[in-house]
């Protein structure tokens, strides 16, 4: 990680004291994106990531098309697709054993008609390198925000953590893209909308071996839920488990587990004692929530701070990114004139509630109504459920998911100009 970028200060400033046009809190998909659409629009902005570099494993690492589009919008499409990445142009579950086509992906009216599968840190890193092409774009690693800054009922920044000592930002607008468990919303006051989030998923890696499928989605028999993503070298693979079942899990032993996968995945055999001890078990507690007010009088919040996303469908981080592709494109004008209202944030959460709203409604139905019956059902699956048999038996409709999937609900358009 190359280091931090020099950052617009007042002058004569006091220590340990700066001053910025927007700060992000958060270097994740929604804060990265969002900086560099502002940046590439002409606004200072000060993005925060409280880590030393990009590299988690175990998040979500779908590039989907609606976000490869506005990869193409900006003109950084081509040198993407340069680096390491995988292409799914259909998906594929395997139910009962048999092969159960999903979505095809190849009717999209975008220049991807694929998803592009690429551990989340290089796409960060990715953005980075871009963003920093532009002079209004800084970038502090290993800073953290933990509290905002009020003057009169009005955010007017945040103070951080950084290596060096407490840093104290002064800024126009802050934005929230500090993730499910965001720190800034909580101190903001924000009320939080939770739905129902049934399930709880494993996540772990497995070797790939020269006789495997070349992708394998999904997995569904008996009880058991594996999804697996191809990683050229390795398989990522989450399973599916009903909420505060990880317990239980250990309780039965790790070679229990470890059997289990082999019976969903039969082609594991032998692979799933790569899995040494539960440390190479990570689990994600699923959230589904939202908020219902996305922002106040100088902050906002985007992505999984405003709306945590189910697993399912692997869109949330492509939901993230149109947030701030919408953010960008009612707030870059007001930012450069430096009077941004609450009404531009209102404008935001309008725009961005009925694609949350959509998308999460679909998450949890197919939650209480596939993999909730799905994970009770101890029974071998002897015959397709009827959605399964209609878009095996006609192609078309194999679009539906596919659009539903692969853009969203109401994808978004960069507005902004470079400057």
């Amino acid at each position: 990680m190359a280091p931090d970028l020099a950052i617009e200060r007042e002058p004569n400033p006091a220590p340990g004291r700066v001053t910025t046009t927007c700060c992000v809190a958060g270097g994740g998909p929604a804060g990265m994106m969002l900086g560099f659409l502002l940046a590439r629009a002409g606004v200072n902005v000060l993005v925060l990531e409280k880590h030393k570099d990009f590299l988690r494993d175990f998040r979500g690492d779908t590039v989907h098309p609606s976000t490869l589009e506005v990869l193409h919008e900006v003109g950084l499409l081509d040198d993407f697709l340069k680096r390491p990445h995988q292409e799914v142009r259909n998906l594929v579950a395997y139910v009962g054993g048999q092969q159960a086509p999903m979505a095809d992906l190849s009717h999209l009216p975008t220049h991807c008609k694929f998803i592009v599968l690429m551990p989340q840190w290089h796409f960060l890193d990715f953005l980075a390198e871009r963003a920093r092409a532009y002079p209004g774009f800084h970038l502090r690693m290993e800073c953290e925000a933990v509290d905002i800054l009020v003057e009169g009922g009005r955010v007017t920044g945040v103070r951080a953590q950084s290596k060096e000592g407490e840093l104290r930002i002064a800024a126009d607008l802050v934005v929230a893209a500090d993730g499910r468990h965001s720190t800034i919303r909580d101190r903001a006051g924000f009320d939080v909308m939770r739905l129902a989030a049934p399930i709880d998923v494993l996540w772990m890696r497995v070797s790939r071996a020269p006789g495997d499928p070349e992708q394998s989605l999904g997995r569904v028999d008996a009880g058991k839920f594996l999804v697996m993503l191809n990683r050229d070298d390795y398989w990522q693979c989450a399973y599916v488990i009903p909420k505060g079942g990880f317990d239980a899990i250990r309780e039965a032993g790790l070679a229990s587990f470890q059997n289990d996968l082999e019976q969903i995945a039969p082609f594991l055999a032998g692979r799933a004692g790569e899995l040494k001890t539960w440390d190479d078990v990570k689990l994600l507690s699923v959230a589904v929530d939202r908020l219902r007010q996305w922002h106040r009088d100088g902050l906002l919040c985007i992505g999984d701070a405003a709306h945590a996303m189910s697993p399912i469908g692997g869109v949330g981080i492509n939901l993230a990114i149109q947030d701030a592709v919408a953010a960008a494109n009612i707030l870059s004008d007001a930012l450069r004139r430096r009077n941004v209202s609450t009404n531009d944030l209102r404008k935001i959460q309008r725009r961005r509630t009925f694609p949350t709203r959509a998308t999460q409604g679909l998450q949890v139905f197919v939650q209480d109504r596939v993999v909730t019956p799905a994970l009770q059902s101890k029974a071998s699956i002897k015959e397709l459920p009827w959605p399964l048999k209609m878009l095996r038996r006609w192609p078309r409709l194999r679009r539906i998911p596919a659009r539903l999937v692969g853009l969203g609900f109401r994808p978004e358009h960069v507005r902004t100009r470079s400057s």
